[in-house]
């Protein structure tokens, strides 16, 4: 296994990737202005209560206007009131401007709120602090149920805490008392110093805020099969380095401060960033899968394309969609699909064949660490599955619905294409050093660049060269000129 994790900081903009064996397996993306809130914990103030939608709307001081946490009223049974801990709430006594503690599981989209739960859950390294909840559980990815049973002995010998639970997580598979301890003590201190806030502090109020993009994935992917992490800012790498001494020093001696030219065009991930969006996949056979997200629902077709194999239609089947199928759960997992997905592999007539196929799509999904579940397969070839979504993907942060065919398509936002050309910019003055430099841009991605002066003006001093920017309404907004 080569596993690496590659760290690309720009101002306007923090990349991760995770390669194996130099093939691109994540991607996230995170802008200043689209910061996640997944996984903050708020006490909130209930601002309406709907019955007929047994939910209720809660203010958690959002900064847009009008804005409100979405809450199903059948979990305040097991909420407690975020003023007078912990005395659980009952959904038939819930009152307007009643306190609430509420943490974010899903991402505003559109008009709708952000998702909230009573829910309440602390993740560490290997644990996961579940507050007034005594609950002992393990990851059901940890399948070796001798591994299971050791996990559970150790925090049963912990003598842990009565009023709170843990959850063990998959990474914890194969540590020790002692490292399984530290994560304990770590969170235990924390939810402390928690608890003093929701007492003290008047709703709406932020309890608690989820780490950046950064610190998640070192957090939940940096794992010991992977070899080396690459990050090419210096404030990054120093950042990631007391961070790691906190809470992962084993693992420190594996960071690396990247001072090349371009992290991601150097370990081959850009071209394979840039192929994220196609809607056509080919596969080495000369297959090919074509996926195609819906308001409602993701469709995946499997087509045998190219595949030249002189095979009966049975073999030929099966072989394009166990390749498929191991394709399909890769891009699940790149793209973030999420919602109900269904999935129309080539026809077969034997069950045989469509059990292993099936199987191939569940093994191959493993270690995706979002919720699915996989209803079966027909004999048609059809797989229907439902997967959990949390963030905004990196399709949703990079295109906008494309002005030039009314929405039938899309194209690159304008502030990605500005990003982008800072980016070329960078690479041509230091590859080819220049006294002057003119850009010809779409005039709406010269708008977005020149919201940010203070870049153009650090790159013209660390240069030494003149940028200028020429607005070509002819251009796509895709496309522009350095002369």
């Amino acid at each position: 296994m080569s596993k690496e994790i590659l760290i690309n900081i720009e101002p306007q903009e923090k990349r991760v990737a995770i390669t194996n064996q130099g093939r691109l397996e994540e991607f996230y993306i995170e802008r200043p202005q689209d910061k996640t809130i997944v996984g903050n914990i708020y006490k909130g103030k209930i601002d309406a209560i709907l019955p007929s939608l047994g939910a209720a709307f809660v203010d958690i001081g959002l900064p847009q206007k009008g804005q409100r946490g979405f809450l199903y009223l059948s979990e305040l049974e097991f909420a407690f009131e975020a003023a007078d801990m912990p005395k659980n709430l009952n959904p038939t006594q819930i009152k307007k401007g009643q306190e609430i503690l509420v943490q974010v599981v899903k991402e505003s989209f559109g008009r709708k709120g952000p998702r909230l739960s009573t829910h309440i859950g602390l993740a560490g390294r290997y644990l996961v602090l579940l507050p007034e909840d005594n609950r002992i559980g393990v990851s059901r990815r940890i399948e070796e149920e001798t591994e299971r049973i050791r996990l559970r002995e150790i925090l049963t010998e912990l003598k842990l805490p009565k009023d709170v639970g843990f959850i063990v997580r998959t990474a914890a598979s194969g540590k020790s008392k002692q490292e399984l301890m530290r994560d304990v003590n770590f969170l235990l201190k924390l939810w402390r110093r928690l608890k003093k806030l929701i007492v003290h502090k008047k709703a709406p109020y932020l309890i608690y805020e989820e780490y950046d993009l950064v610190f998640r994935v070192i957090r939940d992917s940096f794992t010991d099969d992977v070899i080396r992490l690459y990050v090419d800012s210096k404030e990054e790498y120093y950042r990631i380095i007391r961070f790691m001494k906190t809470f992962m020093g084993y693992l420190i001696d594996r960071v690396y401060l990247y001072e090349g030219s371009d992290l991601f065009m150097e370990k081959n991930v850009e071209r394979q960033i840039n192929r994220i969006f196609e809607t056509k996949i080919y596969l080495k056979s000369k297959a090919y899968i074509v996926i195609e997200p819906t308001e409602g629902l993701v469709v995946i077709d499997v087509n045998s394309g190219g595949f030249k194999k002189k095979l009966d239609q049975e073999e030929m089947a099966f072989r394009v969609n166990c390749e498929a199928a191991e394709e399909i759960a890769r891009q699940l997992i790149l793209r973030d699909l999420g919602g109900i997905i269904v999935i129309d592999f080539i026809d077969m007539e034997k069950e045989a064949h469509r059990r292993e196929v099936l199987n191939i799509l569940k093994r191959s999904l493993r270690n995706d660490r979002a919720k699915y579940d996989i209803l079966g397969i027909s004999r048609f070839g059809l797989v229907e599955m439902t997967r959990e979504r949390i963030h905004r993907t990196a399709d949703v942060l990079s295109y906008q619905p494309c002005p030039y065919c009314s929405g039938r398509g899309k194209v690159k936002s304008a502030l990605t294409m500005a990003i982008y050309v800072f980016r070329e910019l960078r690479r041509l003055l230091k590859t080819q050093p220049q006294k002057e430099v003119t850009v010809s841009l779409n005039p709406v991605v010269i708008d977005e660049v020149l919201k940010d002066k203070e870049s153009l003006r650090l790159l013209e001093n660390r240069f030494k060269a003149k940028i200028n920017l020429v607005s070509n309404p002819s251009l796509h907004i895709e496309d522009f000129k350095v002369s």
